[in-house]
């Protein structure tokens, strides 16, 4: 220091120099303790979106379900439309995700990221399958005709039946009019009791054999129906010509019922639903939950989670 003062150097250069040198040290410090609160806060922000996404994933998946479950039109759009908000927020989450990646993210987490979009398109389609089958909801209308018009029908034309039955029990042909009229109403039993069966069936072919068997059993019931008319001749007894027009107006409602199980697309939609759509959605939570790893396990200058950066 003499020697600097020896040589013409002021003191209060002198002085400056060892403030620089000490801000230096601070300057140094500083980065050293904000780096670290830096990479830990965009770990975080990184984290905070993935779980967004989570949640999000779920909602609409829970969304998705009631949607497949319920027992109204009105219910079933209400619930689609939910399922729809939340998928789109997983895909502005997703957006946002990538954009945090660009700015920072490993190039494994970009890798993670991609494979999770892959899955969500997939996932996607599925919900969209979904979705469009459960509003329709084809297999509860098919019952609603069963248990309702159909039924009614069906009743109409027993009582129509049992009346005839009645009042001719003294006729001489009683007992072959008996045998017709319990026949058409067996027939028309054995039709009804196959419905339902049908409209819960999924395999095209196990309908077939059942249309096949309801197509043979509506033709007994006409000639059934038919012999009666017959047998009380051109004035015919005007439960008959009743009992007629109940069966014709239940195979129309039959012919309806059939055409709405074909679509099936209750049973279609739940299927989707407990399947591709359970797998779809198996392959994006593994996928995100590896992608929070990977952003968890990234590694923070000074930071060790609770284990000591030099173990003795």
């Amino acid at each position: 220091m003499k020697l600097l003062f020896k040589n013409g150097i002021a003191p209060w250069l002198v002085a400056g120099i060892l403030c620089l040198a000490l801000l230096l040290v601070v300057v140094w410090h500083f980065r050293q303790d904000a780096g670290p609160t830096q990479q830990l806060a965009f770990k975080a922000s990184r984290v905070d979106v993935v779980g967004q996404m989570q949640l999000a994933l779920a909602s609409a998946s829970e969304a998705e379900k009631s949607a497949v479950l319920a027992t109204t039109d009105q219910e079933s759009k209400t619930f689609a439309d939910q399922a729809r908000v939340a998928t789109a927020e997983v895909e502005r989450v997703r957006k946002e995700l990538g954009s945090l990646l660009s700015a920072g993210g490993t190039q494994h987490e970009k890798d993670l990221l991609a494979q999770f979009s892959q899955a969500f398109a997939n996932l996607q389609r599925v919900d969209d399958e979904v979705l469009r089958l459960a509003v329709m909801n084809t297999n509860l209308k098919a019952y609603d005709l069963l248990f309702g018009p159909a039924a009614g029908a069906l009743a109409e034309m027993e009582t129509a039946l049992a009346h005839v039955v009645a009042k001719h029990a003294e006729s001489p042909g009683a007992k072959r009019m008996m045998l017709m009229a319990f026949g058409a109403r067996i027939g028309v039993l054995h039709i009804h009791a196959q419905l339902s069966p049908h409209i819960a069936e999924e395999n095209d072919a196990k309908m077939d054999q059942m249309e096949a068997s309801m197509t043979k059993e509506e033709k007994q019931v006409r000639e059934d129906l038919d012999g009666l008319a017959a047998i009380l001749g051109p004035e015919a007894d005007p439960d008959v010509r009743v009992a007629a027009e109940r069966f014709a107006r239940y195979i129309e409602l039959k012919a309806r019922i059939l055409v709405l199980s074909r679509e099936n697309t209750n049973v279609r939609s739940l299927a989707l639903s407990l399947n591709q759509k359970r797998k779809a959605m198996i392959l994006c939570l593994d996928a995100l939950d590896t992608l929070k790893q990977a952003v968890l396990d990234e590694p923070v200058a000074g930071v060790t989670y609770g284990r000591p950066a030099r173990p003795r």
